[in-house]
């Protein structure tokens, strides 16, 4: 793969996941909250919307239906590898840069030091998305006993 068709894909990359945060911020004003931070209560479906209301949040007065409660939920989830993957997008179009600033003489080459950072990032975003994954795994299975999750 050539570098201007590699960087393209990586510009693309930074876009999308953009664009997912910028829907995601979108949709959570417009619901006023999330799954993940709501709750299920005899059957019905809450988001809540921190620092929209206050500092403590507020569940919505109205419930939801379970499809925007399970959109809310798989939307909150792909936020953490789309923010790994934009940044190791970037790091990877910084790559160049940084290792022709970084002097020869310090600690770190510019080259290791690059790949500690997208390390750092992958290992984040994936135990970050690992526990989102296990939360609504968690939520789905108490909701399916009949009980209430996220009072």
């Amino acid at each position: 793969m050539t570098r201007q068709r590699r960087n393209w894909i990586l510009l693309w990359i930074i876009i999308l996941g953009l664009a997912n945060f910028a829907s995601y911020t979108v949709m959570y004003w417009y619901l006023q909250g999330d799954a993940k931070n709501g709750a299920v209560i005899d059957g019905k479906y809450y988001l809540r919307g921190h620092f929209l209301h206050s500092r403590e949040g507020r569940r919505t007065e109205d419930d939801v239906s379970r499809s925007v409660w399970m959109y809310s939920y798989v939307h909150s989830i792909s936020i953490w590898p789309t923010v790994g993957a934009v940044l190791v997008a970037m790091f990877i179009l910084a790559r160049p840069h940084i290792m022709a600033t970084m002097k020869s003489d310090s600690a770190w080459s510019g080259s290791a030091f690059v790949t500690a950072c997208m390390t750092v990032v992958v290992l984040v975003t994936g135990v970050s998305t690992l526990y989102f994954i296990l939360s609504f795994v968690n939520a789905l299975l108490m909701i399916g006993r009949g009980e209430n999750w996220g009072v």
